[in-house]
């Protein structure tokens, strides 16, 4: 055969019959290396070898760049193997290489072109051509690597920053331009490193052709967007992060992709990735479909872009979002809306399946990183091992607490003693799963408003009352997680298509909230207490709940060692309460370690002058010694009793 530019060099493959049957299994987790685009030589010969799967196409041929778009010039060859498989080696097409597949399928005459399923890199929007692209990049970060179990592990303190790439900062005096993965490098790890986060979780950066989606709507399941960079520019931000000691999260969305007629729907000219029937292929919310997760290959399509994320990026955890749409065959439908699953129930059992053999894919091939629920329900054992029945995700976000605490917290004060359950439920529950407290991009969307602007009170006590429930958040027990804005107290409603207000800063109250935050974030990494039993109720313990008529409550974070204690005491009201008894289990100095009302933050500037003595008063009967405290008006107050000197 010529090889020339103008054949495909047939006789080429990357595929084993191993990877084929590992691929027919649902077990092939790292399609990426075998799939889509790959530049490589061949008898000398430069190239790329590409291979996709299209089982229901009677031609499918290489389009792009290269050859003018002909649908005619480039066909590839479909595997012998029933596979479904159609591959071939295109010389002298090289890295940068714009290319679609073009799809003719057996039925019903239709022809389309697609992008690449695997492809590395995409066009940059509106664009929507993939591109050819090797991810070669020398990576700097492997002490990072080599340690990062210890930052990552449930007993470990997290404390997360959410950022959308997008509208973090911009460039104003460019058009307002974005700034890319490698400016975005330096600015965003000072940031978040100054600001004492441990992680950052990027909103999905995976290929979007709508960009109001901020990720969700993802298309390239293996491909940074190009709107901010190359991929090695994008791994060159994970490597900055990590070499300034944080973590990356990254949001991945298994649930649903869009509709976009290049992307992954109606393939071939069958519903090869999605359900076929509506009633469970397409997502009426949001106008996308969802993946058919009882299809063999459809799972090794999602665990290999899982993979993906962690063995070609370096990414410290997988964020999956809407896992309830994934779980329930109702989930947003109206009776006769869905199909049941073969038992009556409305239970997505092929989803349960793939999320758990997700999880335990990738907890056995990177034991040293996190995957997290976004699941709104009260599904049981979602972070718990498959072998007791769970789904095992390592955490899970904690919905009722948002939601509960976000609503009290944006109560008038006066009301606050008819609600005070809202503040003392979720301990109830706080240790059936291993919860993360989100302060999440969710909240301040959509109308929402900002978390400041849903503060009561005028300026003054909105302040307040939100210093007052950033500090409660990190007193109580779970992980964190707050979203870019909410640390300074940005007035507007995250706009996706604007930077951060960050000129607020500058501002007496904005900088005192800022500077409250960063000192949390400070006091909550170095106090044991306050992470290492996150999950476990002896890391917890009521020293009051009962004053719903003030809106106090107060209580004690223990760590492993019988040392580390931390009382939190918190006054909902802007009324300041003098001689105030609270009980603690030890006598001794109290010293009070931070106060929101501190006149540093913004406050009032009342506290109890750096600690109090224990006196041998019980309380309650259950604490020998108890403390006479001064409350700060819609304050938090964390203490730490001195350890005796030797």
């Amino acid at each position: 055969m010529p090889k020339t530019i103008n054949h495909v060099i047939h006789e080429v493959s990357r595929l084993t019959e191993d990877d084929i049957q590992l691929f027919k299994d649902g077990r092939h987790y790292r399609l990426y290396e075998k799939l889509g685009a790959h530049p490589m030589t061949v008898d000398g010969m430069n190239g790329t070898y590409f291979a996709v799967w299209a089982p229901n196409a009677a031609r499918v041929s290489v389009i792009g760049t290269f050859n003018r778009w002909h649908p005619e010039s480039h066909p590839l060859r479909a595997r012998a193997d029933d596979s479904g498989i159609w591959e071939g080696f295109i010389p002298q097409v090289k890295q940068g290489t714009l290319y679609k597949y073009h799809i003719v399928s057996r039925h019903h005459q239709y022809r389309v072109n697609k992008g690449d399923p695997f492809a590395f890199c995409w066009e940059a929007p509106p664009g929507t051509a993939s591109v050819v692209w090797d991810l070669d990049y020398e990576w700097k970060d492997a002490q990072w690597m080599a340690t990062r179990k210890t930052h990552n592990r449930l007993e470990a303190p997290l404390a997360i920053y959410e950022v959308h790439l997008g509208s973090w900062r911009r460039v104003p005096e460019e058009n307002d331009r974005f700034l890319t993965y490698r400016e975005l490098a330096a600015h965003l790890a000072e940031y978040a490193h100054h600001m004492g986060f441990t992680h950052v979780e990027l909103l999905p950066v995976m290929e979007h052709p709508f960009y109001g989606s901020w990720g969700y709507q993802t298309l390239g399941y293996f491909a940074p967007t190009r709107r901010y960079g190359t991929p090695q520019d994008f791994m060159y931000l994970i490597d900055y992060l990590h070499q300034r000691g944080l973590g990356v999260i990254l949001d991945w969305v298994p649930s649903h992709f869009p509709s976009d007629e290049h992307g992954l729907v109606y393939f071939d000219g069958t519903h090869l990735y999605e359900y076929a029937d509506p009633r469970r292929g397409f997502h009426p919310d949001w106008g996308s479909y969802i993946f058919d997760y009882g299809r063999h290959e459809v799972r090794a399509f999602l665990v290999s872009s899982a993979l993906f994320w962690l063995d070609r990026y370096h990414a410290d955890g997988l964020r999956v979002d809407a896992v309830a749409s994934m779980l329930y065959l109702d989930y947003s439908r109206k009776e006769g809306q869905w199909i049941p699953n073969p038992y009556g129930g409305r239970e997505n059992l092929d989803a349960i399946a793939f999320i758990r053999h997700f999880n335990e894919t990738v907890y056995r091939e990177y034991p040293d990183v996190q995957t997290i629920a976004e699941e709104s329900t009260a599904w049981p054992l979602v972070s718990r091992p498959l072998y007791v029945g769970g789904l095992g995700f390592g955490l899970k976000w904690n919905m009722g607490w948002m939601h509960d605490t976000l609503d009290y917290f944006s109560r008038d004060p006066i009301y606050r003693k008819f609600h005070h359950n809202q503040l003392t439920f979720s301990l109830w529950y706080a240790f059936s799963e291993n919860f993360l407290l989100p302060l999440s991009h969710d909240e301040v969307v959509h109308g929402k408003g900002s978390l400041i602007g849903k503060m009561p009170g005028d300026r003054w006590q909105k302040f307040a009352n939100l210093r007052l429930l950033f500090g409660y958040m990190y007193g109580h027990p779970g992980k964190k997680l707050l979203f870019m804005g909410g640390e300074f107290g940005q007035w507007r409603e995250w706009n996706h298509d604007t930077s951060l207000d960050w000129h607020l800063v500058q501002f007496a109250p904005h900088r005192g909230l800022h500077q409250w935050v960063r000192d949390l974030n400070r006091f909550y990494r170095s106090e044991p207490a306050l992470y290492e039993r996150d999950f476990e109720p002896e890391g917890f313990q009521w020293i009051d709940f009962h004053d719903w008529e003030k809106s106090i409550i107060s209580f004690i974070r223990r760590g492993r060692s019988t040392e580390d204690l931390i009382l939190v005491v918190c006054n909902f009201t802007p009324v300041p309460r003098y001689e105030y008894r609270i009980g603690v289990p030890t006598g001794g100095f109290w010293k009070e370690m931070l106060n929101s009302d501190a006149r540093e933050y913004g406050g009032s500037g009342q506290g109890n002058a750096g600690g109090v003595h224990a006196d041998p008063i019980p309380f309650y009967d259950r604490f020998p010694y108890s403390l006479s405290l001064t409350l700060p008006p819609l304050g938090v107050l964390f203490f730490k009793r001195e350890r005796a000197s030797s």
